[in-house]
């Protein structure tokens, strides 16, 4: 996400490089560079004038006079103006109110609400230990139904089973009253996508948030939507009411006007990403992280909680245990390394976290995640003794692996190429040899990294 943004915010920064201070003159060009940036990103016009003149003011303020590197003091005031756009962080939903909690969502047709109701159930269950009813009032999408109830086995959520001939408003109701008989904590209501200028399709849905009466309404919108989001956000926001703003598929989106935008046209928090298409791809908004990673600086902390949260910690310490005492690293060890990676949302979510410095140019553009779980294949058709031994696999052994893997055999000798130079490193690891492995890398990622991260070229 952001990537062009970054790119061009980076471009408009680095013009300021070497200059005394910052002046009207060297000034008017900077800002002019970071008002095409975020054109270009889709965010919407009254947002980028109020940035902009805001940057302005601040840029020739004395702030930035008392500086010694007026370039760094700019990139810091278009850091704190990026977050001022995006307000202040979401306190998360209101789930301080008299059970079931009820929550609705809405937006646009295509938006992903409905893997978006089930992401949100499996926090509120894994997060904040709460009993979740999942219902559905799409009655109009082919098996839009069928499709939550899915979701809901998978995030061990119950779902409220309705006949799709029955009116969206009775079906909200009755899925309320089940909650509340039930004894369930938070009732989220999937409603259907609709287009913002169908007055019957919006009149529907005041008709379901008049008859439930939800603490939380939250609308939902895809983060590569562009102006479109800023034109529905309005209308929903007017309808509605709204509480909150789910941003969807910020994992595939390069440009992020949406996060931009949106929050200022409805002036409710963003408070959730959804940043993949599995259950837990849902991040709780942080508008300084999202600034910093606009800006390339990466978001450490979020990807130090991710670990927390996914690493198998036993698993690590097993393996820290294995290298301190002079034990190998072996294949099986790669492969749970990499099933670590996937369960963070693979290489390409760790990347974006990563401050720009240390991934190598176009890296992240160039890592397939189809390559991650052909490696893992690799190894499963291995036996014990050659994951434990990768020097025994001559070229028959290579061509039994291949056919079981399914893959070619310049496939498995690339995987134990990257496992040589992965063993090497491992091996710096061992005697306070940190240091040193990292200087050898010079702020950058190894071309053997798993999951594949190609050589820059």
């Amino acid at each position: 996400m952001f990537d062009t943004l970054t790119e061009r915010l980076s471009s408009a920064a680095d013009a300021l490089r070497g200059r005394g201070r910052l002046t009207e003159d060297n000034i008017a060009d900077t800002v002019r560079q970071v008002r095409m940036a975020l054109l270009e990103a889709d965010v919407a016009v009254p947002v980028v004038k109020a940035f902009t003149d805001a940057v302005r003011v601040r840029a020739l303020g004395e702030e930035v006079s008392r500086s010694l590197t007026p370039g760094q003091a700019f990139v810091k005031i278009i850091h704190d103006e990026l977050v001022a756009v995006m307000g202040e962080p979401g306190a998360g939903l209101n789930l301080r109110a008299q059970p079931p909690v009820v929550v609705l969502l809405a937006g646009l047709q295509g938006a992903g609400k409905t893997t978006t109701a089930a992401k949100l159930a499996r926090h509120l269950r894994e997060k904040h230990k709460k009993k979740v009813l999942l219902a559905s009032t799409d009655v109009y999408r082919p098996a839009a139904m069928t499709q939550l109830e899915r979701l809901a086995s998978q995030v061990d959520c119950e779902y409220f089973a309705a006949d799709p001939s029955t009116p969206p408003v009775e079906i909200a109701q009755s899925a309320v009253a089940h909650a509340r008989r039930h004894v369930h904590d938070v009732v989220i209501v999937d409603t259907a996508g609709r287009l913002h200028v169908d007055a019957e399709m919006m009149a529907e849905v005041r008709a379901v948030d008049r008859a439930i009466e939800p603490l939380e309404r939250l609308f939902v919108v895809d983060s590569m939507a562009g102006q479109d989001a800023v034109n529905a956000a309005r209308a929903f926001n007017e309808a509605l009411a709204l509480t909150g703003v789910i941003l969807t598929k910020a994992d595939g989106d390069a440009r992020g006007g949406a996060a931009l935008s949106v929050r200022h046209v409805t002036g409710k928090p963003i408070l959730f990403l959804g940043v993949g298409e599995k259950t837990e791809a849902l991040e709780p908004f942080h508008p300084e992280r999202v600034a910093s990673r606009i800006l390339g600086m990466g978001d450490v902390v979020s990807l130090v909680e991710q670990v927390h949260a996914k690493v198998d910690q036993e698993k690590a310490e097993k393996l820290a245990r294995k290298l301190t005492k002079g034990r190998g690293f072996d294949l099986t060890d790669l492969k749970e390394q990499l099933q670590q990676f996937q369960n963070m949302g693979g290489v390409e979510a760790f990347m974006d976290k990563l401050p720009a410095g240390l991934v190598p140019p176009k890296a992240a553009g160039q890592v397939d995640p189809r390559q991650m779980r052909r490696q893992i294949a690799i190894i499963d058709s291995m036996t014990p003794g050659e994951r434990r031994r990768p020097g025994i696999i001559d070229g028959s052994r290579k061509r039994r692996i291949a056919a079981g893997s399914g893959v070619q055999v310049q496939d498995v000798n690339r995987l134990l190429k990257q496992f040589a130079e992965m063993e090497r490193m491992m091996k710096k690891l061992k005697g306070g040899g940190v240091r040193k492995l990292l200087r050898g890398l010079g702020g950058r990622m190894p071309g053997g990294f798993p999951g594949g991260f190609p050589r820059p070229r």
